[in-house]
């Protein structure tokens, strides 16, 4: 302790003789024994490895200690040097030869092999429940059977592969800065391919080019010809038989049917079968478990669960021993598209993707150009994880059973249990599934999912679009702060380069949310442009809140112990008056966890939100926002010779001891913090409150709409409704960050989880009505109140 009291002692004393390009919380804050310098690459955290609770032996295997000094690569960058051959004339024609070099194995027709598959023939045969048999000639069911296998894949051609490619190379050239892709986790990649089990990627969806860009930088590292699942709605039937040429998957709509239906049963037949095939031929299949991008509803897409779905039951069903599941993640700078505006995506056809790329080419022409990062997470086994993760699974209850009871005052106490909140609909595949195997492949996405949420960089622009919605006037020092703060939370940038260079490239690719000026003495002024600038600049500062997160619910839950016993307002020595026990702590994160969307938290399913409340108390510990407030009598905090030992066994299922120090609640009352004193403090837990501000002013103000909104309205037409009341306000009050569309489904969705709102049939649909224990303005006022505790103004 005294030498970690020394190092950080001399990091405060070199930060303030850093001059006026070291913020003033750059020191004081983080768990940081030195200062380092990010933009010269001498700091870089090595992200990406796999669960160890859930799946031990492949966080041993696939890594070693020396990929960590690999560098980066940039994918897109084609010279002489990757060709054969030397001279003028392959400098000039390096892509076309590139692309003629790849290695693309020879891709079989496997429609043979599918027709003779069990699943299909049982079906044509009439032997499965809802087959063929009843009435039905079996040469038209073959034929059924060529017609769906022909929507859902076609034999990828070389030739067009590496035509494609060629091309693809020449428009990323153009459009991106660069591609990275960082050496250490690719050889953890082609390490893992070389071992026989076919391997499946799982990716986030950020852009509608991930599923054209992730295959070509695969193809490029000698991976092979990656089949990708790709989403019917976003396509029109002409680019549909285009991409399935390259390689691409489509789910039939007849999967998503009845299960007692005999088109529905014939469709998943083929559907199952054609991924048999492509696990038994060891192809690579990239999985989007995110929706597009512009579709409103839930994180989750449907459709990536249905294909995960298909892989589960095939590993399940011994067609290949194992399967190894990738977690990647695509971030940008900025997306070169975001269709926020649009309600749903319209499909993309070939003339209107072109059209879409020549603007996209002229408007990223005329500005700068922006910089991509392709994040590959530590492969694991799809067998380990499917036998350790029910070892897990603990008793849940709905939201409604959890918050409702305290947010109407009928009782105080937390229950010390997890909350099952599920808004992804089940459907297609999925379906055909037992119900436990349903809730295994859920859990299995939401593991996945965070994996490469946390996997990726935070990218120049989101940091700067922080800064800016929080008003930081010392834009060069508070940039490398927050930088430094970043790298040291285990996270990595998707930057490098000078300080100042960076600066000035971030705020030309901003250049559209904001306003630069120029006052005296040559120093630029950043304001934020109101309106849709303002709100584009809290999407880009979202993509910073994984990295802040358990100090962002850890502040706020605060914010709501001291809203009883201080003001808002008060001076900050006030609120640092007041003794905050460990047990009050623990509760008031757990009714913020409960009330915080799981789209939102994207919490580990094998962690508990117990041992998330520990680790949000620790975070804070270190981040030096709370200290320890030894009372008279008691035993120090830090002497931990003389503690008795538990009753229960001290051994938990977590394995992990934190510097929370307690096994229970109860052994947890004798523990006191207070808020430091520390000069910096009130600005950085400003700060870290207004990271979810947005969420919680989005649910504060959809409370107040309650006696306002047209009830009962369909789900769409309430969601309208409330989000142009977040508009309206946006206009009155300036909280533009909370005018999202996204926000007033979130906000509708947990008050039906939370039992605000009730559903039920309708003559056009399911209706949204008020439900009885919130009919009055009192109740209403109650759960206003409730969330307004955690926003800090």
């Amino acid at each position: 302790m005294n030498t970690m009291a020394e190092a950080r002692l001399q990091t405060q004393k070199k930060s303030s003789q850093d001059g006026q390009e070291t913020s003033l919380w750059s020191s004081g804050f983080g768990m940081k024994l030195e200062a380092v310098t990010p933009f010269l690459g001498k700091y870089r955290p090595f992200v990406g490895r796999c669960c160890q609770t859930c799946t031990p032996k492949s966080w041993e295997s696939l890594f070693h200690r020396s990929i960590m000094d690999l560098g980066f690569c940039n994918v897109i960058l084609v010279k002489e040097e990757n060709t054969r051959f030397r001279g003028w004339l392959v400098r000039r024609l390096c892509y076309f030869l590139w692309s003629l070099e790849q290695h693309i194995p020879p891709c079989q027709d496997a429609s043979q092999k599918i027709m003779e598959s069990t699943g299909v023939q049982n079906v044509i045969s009439g032997r499965a429940p809802g087959g063929a048999g009843e009435g039905q000639v079996p040469s038209h069911v073959r034929k059924e059977v060529q017609r769906i296998l022909g929507h859902i894949q076609a034999p990828p051609r070389p030739f067009l592969l590496r035509l494609f490619s060629w091309a693809l190379l020449r428009f990323l050239n153009c459009l991106f800065l660069n591609v990275q892709l960082y050496r250490g986790q690719m050889k953890m990649v082609q390490k893992a391919s070389q071992a026989g089990s076919p391997l499946v990627f799982l990716s986030t969806h950020k852009s509608v080019l991930d599923g054209i860009l992730l295959p070509f930088v695969l193809l490029s590292q000698g991976v092979g010809v990656l089949r990708v699942a790709w989403d019917p709605r976003t396509c029109s039937p002409l680019l549909r038989a285009l991409l399935k040429k390259l390689g691409g998957l489509f789910l039939p709509p007849e999967a998503n049917l009845s299960l007692d239906s005999p088109e529905g049963v014939l469709a998943r037949a083929v559907v199952h079968a054609t991924v048999e095939q492509l696990l038994a031929s060891r192809q690579p299949l990239l999985i989007f478990l995110e929706e597009p991008p512009g579709v409103r509803g839930p994180r989750l897409s449907a459709l990536g669960l249905s294909w995960l779905g298909l892989v589960v039951q095939g590993v399940q069903a011994g067609i290949v021993p194992d399967t190894l599941l990738v977690p990647v993640a695509v971030t940008y700078d900025l997306v070169p598209e975001a269709p926020h505006d649009t309600c749903a995506l319209a499909p993309l056809g070939l003339w209107t993707g072109a059209l879409a790329v020549l603007r996209s080419l002229r408007r990223w022409g005329c500005g700068r150009r922006v910089c991509v990062r392709v994040h590959l997470a530590q492969p694991f086994s799809l067998q380990e994880y499917i036998i350790n993760a029910r070892s897990c699974w603990g008793s849940r209850q709905t939201l409604e059973q959890l918050l409702q009871p305290i947010v109407l005052g009928q009782c105080t106490a937390v229950p010390d249990t997890e909350k099952e909140q599920e808004w992804t609909p089940v459907t297609g595949p999925l379906l055909a599934l037992r119900e436990e195997d349903q809730l295994l492949v859920r859990r299995l996405s939401w593991h996945v999912l965070n994996a490469s949420v946390a996997s990726s960089a935070v990218m120049s622009t989101a940091i700067m679009a922080t800064l800016l919605l929080f008003k930081h006037q010392k834009l060069l020092g508070e940039f490398s702060w927050l930088t430094e703060e970043t790298l040291l939370r285990g996270f990595d940038v998707g930057f490098s380069g000078q300080l100042r260079c960076l600066v000035q490239h971030t705020l030309s690719l901003l250049r559209p949310h904001v306003a630069l000026l120029r006052i005296q003495q040559g120093d630029l002024l950043v304001v934020p442009r109101p309106g849709p600038g303002l709100t584009s600049l809290a999407r880009l500062s979202a993509e910073l809140l994984p990295t802040f997160l358990s100090e962002a619910v850890g502040a706020c839950a605060v914010r709501g112990l001291l809203a009883g016993r201080v003001p808002p307002e008060g001076p900050w020595e006030l609120q640092g008056v007041e003794l905050l026990s460990q047990k009050e702590l623990y509760c008031q994160i757990l009714l913020l966890l409960h009330l915080l969307p799981q789209d939102l938290l994207l919490l580990q399913p094998c962690q508990s939100c117990y041992c998330y409340c520990q680790e949000v108390l620790d975070r804070l510990i270190q981040c030096g926002l709370l200290v320890a407030e030894e009372t008279p009598g008691s035993q120090p905090a830090c002497d931990t010779g003389r503690q008795r030992l538990s009753a229960r066994l001290l051994w938990k299922l977590s394995g992990d001891f934190t510097d929370s120090d307690s096994d229970d609640f109860e052994e947890a009352e004798g523990r006191y913090f207070r808020l430091s004193q520390q000069s910096r403090c009130p600005d950085f837990f400003l700060f870290l409150c207004r990271l979810l501000s947005p969420v919680l002013k989005a649910f504060a103000q959809a409370a107040a709409f309650l006696h306002r909104g047209r009830l009962p309205d369909t789900e769409s037409g309430y969601t309208e409704q409330l989000f142009q009341f977040l508009r309206a306000t946006a206009q009155e009050e300036g909280l533009f960050e909370c005018a999202d569309p996204n926000l007033a489904i979130s906000a509708i969705w947990t008050f039906r989880d939370l039992g605000v709102l009730q559903q039920t049939p309708g003559p056009t649909g399911p209706m949204l009505h008020l439900s009885p224990a919130f009919a009055s303005r009192d109740s209403q006022e109650k759960l206003g109140q409730f969330i307004r505790q955690f926003i800090c103004s």
